[in-house]
């Protein structure tokens, strides 16, 4: 463990064990350089523990990175549930959860995430007011998907105005995969900007309202990998991109919302570059989200959407940059995570060395 730790640069993982609710979970808090660590909780079925901290770090490491290029004053971190969230998780189990939170006193501050719903907040909140992501008549921003959207869909403007050279979206062909909350928001604000939708979601109750509102057309999720588009848009599963589906892929551009969407984040990020295929790095295109919680924990200049809009210009730098230095844009992307935190660190230092 403190191998990885040390690996990964994170500052601390606690372990939280409740016998009287059963609660076993990981909080990992990678950095607080810049402010507070914030991510949000998922329970998941892990199969061993390891699983589970390999998940916990590897999500807190890219909440750091995704702060720190979104132009935030905030650390990264993550936190997991262990249980199948249909069978073990109730009111008691989320109280337990809360009062780690909260003994952290601040330095971790948590959120939504898989399998935790906006009630599930709630009862962690009775614990701790360290939680964002409340609804708005608690004073929270509410429902972040939206924003979570808005950026990709910047995102996917800014990798096509680089890889296609134009500034319109119209007639670009995006394959959208995965139609919950940011996937279908995505798909309505690409259909505005004239482009053209393929969609699919193991669920189809979620596809058929794209195809009416949308004219989107509908394929088997698998199908969407070879699809004859412009771009490949990831919404749903993390680690969908690797030795086997990359070399599927015929988009020129892969930007979309979902988490960790590399298997590997060295390798396939290189594999994407041979391929000539540009990749927008998930936790820089979907910040959108993060940034419209963090008015919740400090207020900022501006809003959240126009903060949110920066996206565009923070991805052409990435690209330039990565096309300049001949190496892939996940690289390069963690790179400039990498130089803010450490100037921030060397300005500290110099504060504290002067006092």
């Amino acid at each position: 463990m403190f191998a990885d730790m040390e690996q990964m640069g994170h500052e601390q993982v606690v372990y939280c064990f409740d016998q009287t609710t059963g609660l076993r979970a990981l909080i990992g808090i990678h950095s607080t350089v810049l402010g507070p660590a914030l991510g949000g909780c998922r329970m998941w079925n892990y199969a061993n523990e390891q699983e589970a901290l390999r998940d916990v770090l590897r999500l807190s490491r890219g909440m750091t990175y995704k702060a720190a290029l979104a132009g935030l004053a905030l650390g990264g971190g993550k936190s997991v549930i262990f249980g199948d969230p249909v069978k073990h998780k109730n009111e008691a189990l989320l109280h337990s959860f809360g009062k780690f939170v909260h003994s952290l006193g601040g330095r971790y501050i948590t959120a939504q995430d898989v399998s935790i719903s906006n009630t599930d907040l709630l009862h962690i909140r009775k614990e701790t007011e360290h939680v964002v992501g409340l609804p708005a008549d608690m004073g929270g921003t509410g429902d972040p998907s939206p924003m979570t959207a808005l950026g990709v869909f910047n995102g996917i403007k800014a990798a096509v105005a680089h890889r296609l050279q134009q500034d319109s979206l119209r007639g670009v062909r995006v394959a959208v995969q995965g139609c919950g909350s940011v996937g279908t928001k995505l798909c309505h604000l690409l259909h505005n900007e004239g482009a053209e939708l393929w969609i699919g979601d193991i669920d189809a109750s979620k596809t058929a309202p794209l195809v009416a509102s949308c004219g989107a057309k509908v394929l088997d999720s698998e199908a969407l990998l070879p699809a004859e588009v412009d771009v490949f848009a990831p919404c749903a599963l993390g680690a969908i991109l690797d030795d086997t589906s990359i070399p599927q892929l015929r988009a020129k551009i892969v930007a979309g919302g979902a988490n960790n969407q590399l298997a590997d984040e060295v390798a396939h990020d290189q594999m994407l570059r041979a391929r000539n295929i540009l990749y927008a790095p998930d936790y820089v295109i979907n910040a959108g989200g993060l940034i419209s919680v963090s008015y919740e924990v400090k207020k900022l200049a501006g809003t959240a959407a126009e903060k949110t809009t920066a996206i565009y210009a923070t991805l052409l730098e990435i690209f330039r940059r990565a096309t300049k230095q001949g190496e892939g844009t996940g690289k390069t992307a963690n790179r400039l995570a990498e130089e803010r935190v450490q100037r921030q660190t060397h300005a500290s230092a110099r504060i504290c060395n002067a006092s």
